[in-house]
C-alpha cells in the first residue's frame, strides 16, 4: 500500500529541499514532488543508517550467543533505532565460534530484514595492535584456510579486517577476487606497507586511529597512509571515547567522502572470552581495556554535527551513502531518490527519531 511522507525536507547532496511529499510504493520510493500543503513541518527525512561494524544490540552479543534468535533480536533492536542495514561483527575467536556464527548467519539469511552479512574482525591480525582482542586466537592465515572459510560462508562473509603486513599476498588477493571487502586494521603496518596494501586493492581501514600504528613525524604510520591515498576509505567511531572529537574533525577535513561512521557497539556480556562491562558511555574488558562502544548510528551523526563541526548533510552521508558505496550490495544506495529503497527515517528539528520506514512500512521507534 502506498505511503506518503507529507511536507517533509530531505538532502539532495548538500542542498536541503523543503516542502516535499515523498511517496513510497512497496519497497521503493515511487515519487518525490512539491507538497500542496502551505506550511512546512520541522521534519527531516533521511536514508536509513548502515552500520558495517556492530557486535551486538538488544542485550545480545552475537559471538557469545551465535544463534538465529540472537540475530533476530539484534536486527529488530537496530531497526527500531534507525539502522536499516548492518553487518554483524565477530572478534578474534576460536574456529568453533566462527563456524557457529557463520552457520547461524546462513540459517538466518532467508528471513533476514536488515542483516546484510558478517564482518570478521580477525583472527588474522597483528599481535602488537590487538586492543581488546584475545592474543591466543590470533594467527596467520593460509590460502587453503581462507578458501575453506569462504566456501563454508557461502556468500555471508561480506567484510574482513586483517593486518596485511602479517598475511601473504595470495591470501589478500583471494579475498578481493571473491568479493570480500578487505579492511586494514589491528595493524602495525608502516606507511609504506599500508600504502602498498591500499594500492593492492584493500579498500578501507577499520576504526581509524584505534589499534594501529600512529602518526609520528618520522614514522607516519597508517593514518598518514590513508590520508595520502586517493581511494582508501576509513571507518571511525565518533563516541568521544575511542578518540577525541578534535581528531574526528581533523580526519574529516582530510578524508572527506572517504570517511564513514561505524558504532563498533557491543552490549553487556558476562560469559565467554569477551566480557564487556559498561562504564558510563563506554564498555571495557574486565582488565579495564577499552572495548566496544555504547553508540547508536543516530548518536554518531549527532556527535559529528554537535562536536566535530561537520555539516548535517555530510554526517548523514557518513552514516548512509558512504558505507553503502563501500559494501556494494544491490539496491543499497543510502540516498533518497525515485526508485531507491524505501528505507527512511523521520527526524525532528533536534534530530530525534520520530519514525522508521523500512521497505515502505512504518516500524516502532525505540
Amino acid at each position: 500500500m502506498p505511503k506518503i511522507i507529507s511536507n517533509t525536507s530531505y538532502f539532495n547532496n548538500s542542498r536541503l529541499i523543503t516542502n516535499q511529499d515523498i511517496t513510497t510504493d512497496g519497497e521503493k520510493i515511487a515519487s518525490i514532488q512539491t507538497s500542496s500543503q502551505p506550511e512546512a513541518k520541522a521534519l527531516l527525512t533521511v536514508p536509513g543508517f548502515i552500520d558495517l561494524q556492530i557486535y551486538g544490540a538488544g542485550g545480545r552479543l552475537f559471538s557469545a550467543d551465535p544463534t538465529v534468535e540472537s540475530l533476530a533480536i539484534i536486527e529488530t533492536d537496530l531497526l527500531q533505532k534507525g539502522t536499516t542495514g548492518f553487518l554483524a561483527c565477530m572478534a578474534t575467536n576460536t574456529p568453533q565460534v566462527f563456524n557457529e556464527c557463520i552457520s547461524a548467519a546462513k540459517k538466518f539469511r532467508p528471513q533476514a530484514k536488515n542483516f546484510l552479512g558478517l564482518h570478521l574482525e580477525g583472527p588474522f591480525l597483528n599481535p602488537k595492535r590487538l586492543g581488546a582482542h584475545i592474543p591466543e586466537f590470533v594467527r596467520k592465515a593460509t590460502l587453503d584456510e581462507i578458501k575453506e572459510l569462504l566456501d563454508f560462508g557461502d556468500g555471508v562473509i561480506k567484510m574482513m579486517t586483517i593486518a596485511p603486513e602479517c598475511q601473504d599476498d595470495d591470501v589478500i588477493q583471494y579475498l578481493l577476487d571473491n568479493g570480500v571487502v578487505v579492511s586494514l586494521g589491528h595493524s602495525n603496518a608502516t606507511f609504506d606497507e599500508a600504502t602498498a596494501a591500499y594500492n593492492r586493492g584493500i579498500q578501507t581501514t577499520t576504526h581509524l586511529f584505534n589499534a594501529m600504528s600512529p602518526i609520528h613525524h618520522r614514522e607516519p604510520g597508517i593514518p598518514t597512509a590513508v590520508f595520502n591515498h586517493d581511494k582508501a576509505m576509513a571507518s571511525i567511531i565518533v563516541d568521544g571515547q575511542h578518540l577525541s572529537y578534535e581528531v574526528v574533525t581533523f580526519a574529516k577535513k582530510l578524508l572527506k567522502e572517504r570517511l564513514f561512521l561505524i558504532t563498533d557497539a557491543v552490549t553487556a556480556c558476562a560469559t565467554g572470552p569477551y566480557q564487556h562491562i559498561q562504564n558510563g558511555d563506554k564498555f571495557v574488558m574486565p582488565n579495564g581495556t577499552l572495548s566496544g562502544s555504547s553508540l547508536t548510528m543516530l548518536q554518531a551523526v549527532k556527535n559529528c554535527v554537535e562536536h566535530c563541526g561537520i555539516a548535517l548533510y555530510e554526517a548523514i552521508n557518513m552514516a548512509t551513502r558512504y558505507p553503502a558505496n563501500l559494501i556494494g550490495i544491490d539496491n543499497l544506495t543510502g540516498e533518497i531518490g525515485v526508485g531507491n529503497a524505501a528505507n527512511l527515517l523521520i527526524l525532528d528539528e533536534h534530530l530525534n527519531l520520530q519514525e522508521v520506514i523500512f521497505k515502505g512500512e512504518s516500524l516502532p521507534v525505540k
